[in-house]
């Protein structure tokens, strides 16, 4: 709201770049930008009776602040079972972006920025939407936690790299994460890229071997081939973390090679998690809660649900809900798609309607959102809604329609900043409509987490206030490089000359409240 990062159009003389002409970048003015004006937040009244009129005097009262963060794709860059192959002529963004050097050093710049708005006014809690890694991978996962735990970061893999000589100077140096204040809780969701290859499909054994061979991974194209990730005739390259620039190498048709590319070193801590494995290792954790809302008794089914109720004395709970595909999911093309099979459903339904009865206001939050507008049929594919979910996505949305007191569904996964409106089926009862907030990736432009504050009006509605911050740096600084190279990238995968703004999206979303959760938040101090 103070000031915007704006990208700064690429100049019309400029050759249209591969995202791997990093050292290019500059010389024809990709991944620039400057501040702009802030952004002021739009009050939404989508889900208000038409005649509403807000009051000037309306009276607020907050009554919970709290962060998100989102698909930050911690990357073990020089790994031989990541795909580049799919993204570094321009095809998949999620497959390659040069901003996945830098994904250690960007979540510290993140943490450190959420430190310091602490100290302006507390957060109740934090709670990270998913994808934390980027390939399930047990090494990228420890990063993870190890940078909101303050621990030292060491984010080269394999063999020791260092590109330029000397500290702090390049994406393979360790560093000293400043880690998350000690009196905010976190809390985490399951995403798809947490315990998929790739995000896409479930680690089988021959996917199992790539990850801790030093041999480039042999892939088709999962795209298009009917065998899925089943096919071979590509090797997918790796990043060579001895090169300035992280240079892909080893990528490519299968008969270009006269023997198959390999990587410097293996190591087996790239070795790929399950959901389970996954899930197991917030409990290795020196920041709280324990576990960090997964529950040790689900560990061992990999089952990612639980509640917490972030406030003693607020009739508020929030119910986080694993909405990914499982590992052992019949659908052999996953590519990210939002389900929920019977047992999640029923669990679902079942804190709704525990929440509905015990007078408390719910949020839920999930990795993948509901009902959005992928922008392509092709995407939709890749992405929607599963077809072999044991609940359809309308179906899905009817039901939590029948919930009054449910406010909010957050979530990540499309790496935009967006808000979606689902109106109440009932014009008599617009109680029953209920928000749905998206945030962006850490990783790709425009690199942005949120601020929430939920808020009692005097008028008897809610407001829910989320507001996009673009994490401090300071120029010259590896994290600076970062979004330079972020915004490179969209540039580049956009096919225009610049993002047509600074990405971010800001407001307060009102929400009617029923007369019963009116009498049980009306006293609330």
């Amino acid at each position: 709201m103070e000031r915007t990062v704006n990208p700064i159009a690429v100049p019309a003389t400029s050759p249209k770049l591969l995202p791997t002409d990093i050292a290019l970048y500059a010389k024809y003015g990709y991944g620039r930008w400057r501040y702009g004006e802030g952004q002021p937040y739009q009050k939404r009244l989508d889900l208000m009776p038409s005649d509403y009129v807000p009051s000037k005097a309306n009276k607020q009262k907050n009554l919970l602040h709290f962060f998100a963060i989102t698909d930050i794709h911690i990357t073990d860059k020089e790994s031989p079972a990541q795909a580049p192959f799919f993204g570094y002529k321009g095809g998949v963004a999620a497959a390659y972006t040069p901003s996945m050097l830098y994904t250690t050093q960007f979540l510290d710049a993140t943490i450190q920025t959420i430190n310091a708005l602490q100290k302006q006014e507390k957060f109740d809690f934090g709670i990270s939407l998913g994808d934390v890694v980027n390939n399930a991978q047990y090494n990228e996962l420890r990063a993870y936690i190890d940078v909101l735990d303050g621990k030292k970061i060491n984010p080269d893999s394999g063999e020791k790299d260092d590109p330029i000589a000397g500290k702090l100077n390049d994406y393979q140096d360790e560093f000293q994460a400043a880690g998350l204040d000690k009196t905010i809780p976190w809390y985490q969701t399951m995403g798809n890229h947490d315990h998929l290859w790739m995000g896409s499909n479930p680690v089988d054994a021959y996917l199992k071997k790539a990850y801790v061979s030093d041999t480039i991974l042999n892939m088709g194209n999962i795209f298009t081939d009917t065998l899925g990730i089943r096919s071979r005739g590509y090797y997918m390259g790796a990043i060579d973390g001895r090169t300035v620039y992280g240079d892909v190498i080893g990528a490519g048709p299968v008969q270009n090679f006269a023997t198959p590319p390999t990587i410097p070193a293996a190591d087996l801590n790239r070795r790929a998690q399950t959901g389970a494995q996954w899930m197991s290792q917030f409990f290795n954790s020196t920041t709280l809660p324990l576990g960090h809302g997964f529950q040790a008794a689900d560990t061992t089914s990999g089952f990612a649900c639980y509640t917490f109720e972030p406030k003693s004395d607020l009739p508020l709970r929030v119910i986080v809900v694993d909405d990914t595909q499982r590992d052992d999911d019949p659908d052999i093309h996953g590519y990210g798609h939002g389900s929920l099979d019977k047992r999640r459903y029923e669990w679902l339904v079942g804190e709704l309607d525990k929440g509905q009865a015990e007078g408390k206001l719910m949020v839920i939050a999930a990795h993948i959102p509901i009902g959005v507008d992928y922008g392509s049929p092709q995407m939709n594919v890749f992405m929607g809604w599963s077809t072999v979910a044991a609940v359809t996505e309308k179906n899905l949305i009817a039901k939590l329609h029948t919930y009054p007191n449910l406010i909010l569904w957050m979530s990540g996964h499309r790496h935009i900043n967006a808000v979606t409106a689902f109106k109440s089926p009932d014009l008599a009862h617009p109680e029953l409509g209920f928000w749905e907030v998206e945030t962006s990736s850490l990783r790709d432009f425009p690199q942005q987490f949120r601020d929430f504050d939920i808020i009692r009006n005097s008028d008897n509605t809610i407001s829910i206030r989320c507001i996009d911050i673009d994490p401090a740096l300071k120029d010259g600084t590896l994290t600076a490089i970062s979004r330079s190279y972020a915004i490179a990238t969209e540039e580049i995968f956009s096919k225009t000359s610049a993002p047509t703004s600074s990405g971010s999206y800001n407001a307060e979303l009102l929400k009617q409240i029923s007369l019963e959760m009116q009498k049980e938040i009306k006293d609330y101090k």
